[in-house]
C-alpha cells in the first residue's frame, strides 16, 4: 500500500476547511491555522488518520466482510461509484433509504421484489402483457435499481460503513451508530469528529480532496482481498486427504463368567485286601 504523500494531499485542497463561522469547536485538534477567515487541516494529521482508517479497512476485506459506502453529494457520488466498483463493494450514492440498516428486513423484501420482476421481464410471456403494463414493470424495475441496485447482493448487514460528508448523511451514521456498526468518515472542519470511529480531517467539498483520500482506502480494500486469496490459496495447498483409519480390530468375544464351582468331594478309595 503507498503511502500517502503530503504534496498530493496539499495539490488535492485537502486541506481547505469551512469558514471559521461555520466550524465545529471539536475539529480544533485538526485545524493547522486560519486563513483569510477560512480554516486550514492539518495535513499531517490528516495522513495519520488515513493511514489508520485504510488498515482497518483492509482488516475487513480481509476477513471477507462488506463495507459500505455512502456519498450522495453532487461531487463525490461519481467518484464513489467508479472506484468502489472496482473492489466489489456496496455504494448508496442516490438516496439514502431510512431504515436501511436499522430496517434491513424490509430492504432485502425489496430486493427480492427487484429481482422477481427481472424474472418476470425475462419471462417469454411478458411480451404478451399490455404495452401499459409492461412500462408500469419497467419504471418500477427502474427505480428500483436506481435505489438499490448496488446493495442488491448486499445479504447481511454490512461490517462497516465509509460516510463522504457526515452532516449531509447524519441519517445514515445514526443507524450505524446504533447498531454499533463501525464507521469512517471524511470529516471536514464544520463536523464533529466525535461521531465517528475512524474519522479522516479533509476537505469533503472537492471531488479531488475525495478522490485523493478514497483512492488510499480502495488500495487497502484491494490488498485485504489479495491477502484473502492468497491464504485461501495457501489453506488448499496444505490440506492433503487424511485417510481415515477404521479400525479393523474385530470385537473381542464376550466371554462368560465363570461360576464358582465346588470342587466335586473325592469318594473314598477302598482298601486294600493284604494277603497274610
Amino acid at each position: 500500500m503507498t503511502e500517502l504523500k503530503f504534496e498530493e494531499l496539499l495539490e488535492a485542497g485537502c486541506h481547505f476547511g469551512h469558514l471559521k463561522r461555520k466550524w465545529n469547536p471539536k475539529m480544533a485538534p485538526y485545524i493547522f491555522k486560519e486563513h483569510n477567515g477560512i480554516h486550514v487541516i492539518d495535513l499531517q494529521k490528516t495522513i495519520v488518520k488515513a493511514d489508520e482508517a485504510a488498515a482497518a479497512l483492509k482488516q475487513i476485506a480481509r476477513s471477507g466482510k462488506k463495507i459500505l459506502f455512502v456519498a450522495t453529494k453532487k461531487q463525490a457520488k461519481d467518484v464513489v461509484s467508479e472506484m468502489v466498483k472496482s473492489v466489489d463493494m456496496p455504494f448508496v450514492t442516490e438516496r439514502w433509504p431510512g431504515g436501511m440498516l436499522t430496517n434491513f428486513a424490509t430492504i432485502r423484501k425489496a430486493v427480492k421484489k427487484m429481482n422477481s420482476l427481472d424474472q418476470l421481464m425475462k419471462d417469454k410471456d411478458f411480451n404478451s402483457i399490455s404495452k401499459r403494463e409492461r412500462l408500469q414493470v419497467q419504471r418500477e424495475r427502474a427505480k428500483l435499481d436506481k435505489n438499490l441496485g448496488s446493495i442488491a447482493d448486499l445479504n447481511r448487514l454490512p461490517s462497516a460503513i465509509f460516510v463522504i460528508d457526515i452532516q449531509k448523511e447524519h441519517i445514515a451514521v445514526a443507524e450505524a451508530r446504533r447498531l454499533n456498526i463501525p464507521t469512517f468518515a471524511i470529516v471536514d472542519t464544520n463536523c464533529n469528529p466525535e461521531l465517528i470511529d475512524y474519522p479522516i480531517p479533509a476537505n469533503d467539498d472537492a471531488s479531488k480532496s475525495i478522490r485523493a483520500i478514497l483512492g488510499h482506502m480502495v488500495e487497502a480494500i484491494q490488498e485485504g482481498l489479495n491477502e484473502r486469496m492468497l491464504d485461501k490459496d495457501a489453506s488448499k495447498e496444505e490440506e492433503v486427504p487424511a485417510e481415515e483409519t477404521v479400525a479393523t480390530e474385530a470385537p473381542a468375544k464376550a466371554t462368560r463368567p465363570r461360576r464358582n464351582r465346588t470342587p466335586k468331594a473325592e469318594a473314598p478309595k477302598a482298601e486294600e485286601k493284604v494277603e497274610e
